[in-house]
């Protein structure tokens, strides 16, 4: 699926670059960077358990779509923040909620047949944004794109050229 490559590989870059300006950012938080860059799509686990079935398990009606929206990224990204220790919360969410600003910046650009988004500010507003129309999640392009960056940035880090000084480390 080039679509999830994709997010992680942007949601790499985004964290490298930060971590190139941040000292506090190490390899560590880039990866809350990646992980919120792939949280909208839990709403895929409908793949693995179908709503209808999650909705007999627990008795009540269940759907996974609202976890591709603005409120269901925000319960995701303050129950993600507390998987990590309590005095790393406030950087975990500012870093996974960047990665899923990242997912659905991307997702907006994807090309649709209405030239409308998806509601991304569901249940706030049932507002459908413009689509950028640049390109189908199915398209290679994209990953090959961000790839191809996300490689640049990981010479960059790994073999020092970034400015930020590494005698420190």
């Amino acid at each position: 699926m080039p679509d999830l490559l994709t997010h992680v590989l942007i949601g790499y870059s985004i964290g490298t670059l930060l971590s190139f300006r941040y000292e506090t950012i190490r390899p560590a938080q880039v990866t809350l960077v990646m992980g919120g860059a792939l949280s909208p799509d839990l709403a895929k686990g409908d793949l693995f358990f179908p709503s209808e079935f999650v909705e007999y398990l627990v008795g009540i009606p269940f759907s996974w779509a609202p976890l591709h929206t603005l409120v269901g990224t925000v319960l995701v990204v303050l129950f993600g923040s507390l998987l990590v220790a309590p005095e790393y919360r406030r950087q975990a969410i500012a870093l996974i909620a960047i990665g899923a600003t990242s997912h659905h910046a991307l997702d907006v650009a994807l090309l649709t047949a209405t030239g409308e988004a998806y509601a991304v500010f569901f249940p706030i507003s049932a507002y459908r944004p413009p689509a950028l129309d640049l390109y189908l999640s199915t398209d290679r392009w994209p990953a090959i794109v961000s790839g191809t960056f996300a490689a640049v940035l990981w010479g960059v880090r790994r073999y020092g050229f970034a400015t930020r000084s590494t005698a420190a480390e």
